[in-house]
């Protein structure tokens, strides 16, 4: 392996809302952070040397991106997932979060309807009902460990509610699963019918474990491309979230202008000189770092799900076709969240996402971040083990 991510990298006191928010959300001192979508590895040599050059040239002026920042992103794009995108498509924002809230505020009016399939991540039903929207939600269905989705609701809900907007998790978070073609196209017809937008949040789009392929839901069809808002970030994919980029594509020029204008009166359309260095740089290079970043996150995977079935049998992972997170069913348990939450941080001393927060359906489960190195998941699971045997629960 050329890149070493057993190596532990000292994070804790370096301003990492991973490692030091725990006060901001109320939470213990002392616990270990598992609950944040970041990884605990170092970017890969080639990132660190584009920024270190952009620091010696010492000119942090206004910035912006042009066809040589965009072309590694459209071969990454072309190369991995067979589709094609155009500068005129992109739209740089800090985040896809923003991204998000901008294309509702840009595309549908107060009080519109937008359905979501839950559970899932938190921010989706934040920023609906932060910006006087109707958050509609379409549950998915779990049985025998696995999620799928109700189309017959989901059409009901649309009607019924007359929902302007979808917004979709592709690859889904937090369950991990890879959204099937006929589930994608099944969606996107529905969509179609009755003239709803779809917001695609595609940001884990490069993180499919073997066996899985990401499909980009506006390279189906030309129709879906027309009709859709497609959100990535380098930043999740090469762990450079805290530069603050991400890559907006709207083929649409009407919703591209309405977008633009909304982006326009927050007042905060600039970029970040080293954000915009980190994504061209990352999708120029990254393709070894990433096959290897996969490979091992997919050992601590292996790891995990031997450990549970060995140890632990009551709680049940939902294998992950996706993500660097992990969705694992704590109902055998028989306890109730808070009690799970108590055990977790008190006994444990772990922080993790508990499952409510994505949504009723997933009470009593947990969302752990994996993308760490093996040895905090073998201490992390031993305490866990340990503290779940002293309460008398296995």
């Amino acid at each position: 392996m050329k890149y070493n991510f057993d190596k532990i990298i000292k994070i804790k006191n370096t301003n990492s809302v991973k490692y030091d928010s725990a006060k901001k959300y109320g939470m213990p001192d002392g616990l270990f952070p598992m609950w944040l979508a970041d990884m605990d590895f170092k970017v890969m040599p080639e990132l660190t040397k584009a920024l270190e050059k952009s620091a010696r040239h010492a000119v942090f002026g206004y910035t912006t991106t042009n066809q040589e920042y965009f072309e590694p992103i459209q071969k990454w794009f072309a190369s991995n997932f067979n589709f094609g995108i155009k500068f005129d498509w992109l739209v740089n924002t800090p985040g896809v979060v923003f991204a998000i809230t901008m294309t509702i505020r840009a595309l549908t009016k107060s009080r519109d309807a937008i359905i979501i399939q839950t559970p899932v991540y938190a921010p989706f039903s934040n920023v609906i009902e932060n910006n006087n929207r109707k958050l509609i939600t379409n549950s998915l269905i779990y049985k025998n460990g696995k999620y799928t989705i109700d189309f017959k609701d989901f059409e009901n809900k649309i009607v019924k509610n007359k929902v302007k907007m979808f917004i979709l998790c592709s690859p889904h978070n937090p369950i991990g699963k890879i959204w099937r073609k006929e589930d994608l196209i099944k969606l996107g017809t529905l969509c179609l019918k009755h003239k709803v937008i779809i917001v695609a949040d595609e940001i884990h789009c490069d993180f499919a474990y073997k066996g899985y392929k990401h499909i980009v839901f506006a390279s189906l069809k030309k129709d879906f491309l027309m009709n859709t808002v497609m959100c990535t970030s380098g930043g999740k994919t090469f762990n450079f979230a805290g530069l603050q980029i991400a890559n907006i594509f709207i083929a649409n020029k009407n919703f591209k202008e309405k977008v633009i204008l909304e982006i326009a009166k927050t007042g905060y359309d600039g970029l970040s000189k080293s954000g915009v260095v980190a994504c061209q740089t990352a999708y120029k290079y990254g393709d070894k770092w990433l096959k290897e970043v996969k490979d091992y996150i997919y050992n601590n995977l292996s790891y995990i799900r031997n450990f549970l079935k060995t140890n632990i049998p009551k709680l049940k992972l939902v294998d992950p076709e996706g993500t660097y997170l992990i969705w694992i069913d704590c109902t055998e348990l028989g306890i109730n969240e808070k009690h799970l939450k108590d055990i977790l941080e008190n006994k444990a001393k772990l922080w993790v996402a508990m499952g409510s927060s994505f949504g009723v359906e997933g009470t009593n489960f947990i969302r752990i971040a994996i993308a760490t190195p093996l040895i905090n998941i073998k201490t992390a699971f031993n305490k866990l083990f340990k503290a779940l045997k002293s309460e008398k629960l296995i």
